[in-house]
């Protein structure tokens, strides 16, 4: 990193560049999420249940994009309205639920992904490079990291 803050901790630094990136890129996607016809809570919350790799509850939804359970359960709400996700019981929790996207639910997600590559191609070419994928990866591998350690603390303190 440069610049006058050199000596911050990397991840620190990261943080900074992400909440920039993660600005940029929500203006850039921003037309293909509007065609779904569901708000940024929503679709972040269907993209969560989507891409799960066990079935989430709301609090583990909003632990993992930190937002208040409040709002994930709001947006949870109206995608189950819209038949886009069903709850499931939760056979570890008698109250917290478990999030599953119906069909209808897959396939709008898939569309704004769709819409989303075609964006990406449009724009930049170097979508593909192998430097993307990297730090996508790479980027993956630190959140894994985070939530590992935030659930062992968790667990030491329960």
């Amino acid at each position: 990193m440069h610049g006058r803050f050199e000596s911050r901790h990397p991840l620190v630094g990261l943080s900074d560049e992400l909440i920039r990136l993660g600005g940029r890129l929500k203006s850039l996607f921003a037309d293909a999420r509007r065609n779904a016809g569901l708000g940024d809570s929503e679709l972040g919350v269907l993209n969560s249940v989507v891409e799960a790799e066990h079935l989430p509850t709301v609090s583990q939804i909003g632990r993992s994009i930190g937002q208040p359970r409040q709002l994930i359960q709001r947006a949870a709400n109206a995608l189950v309205e819209a038949g886009l996700i069903e709850t499931l019981p939760n056979p570890d929790h008698k109250r917290a639920v478990l999030l599953r996207a119906t069909e209808r639910g897959v396939a709008v997600k898939r569309e704004v992904d769709a819409r989303a590559d075609e964006t990406a191609e449009a724009i930049w070419a170097a979508a593909r490079d192998d430097g993307v994928r990297d730090a996508t990866d790479a980027l993956r591998a630190i959140r894994q990291e985070l939530e590992t350690q935030l659930r062992n603390a968790d667990n030491g303190r329960a």
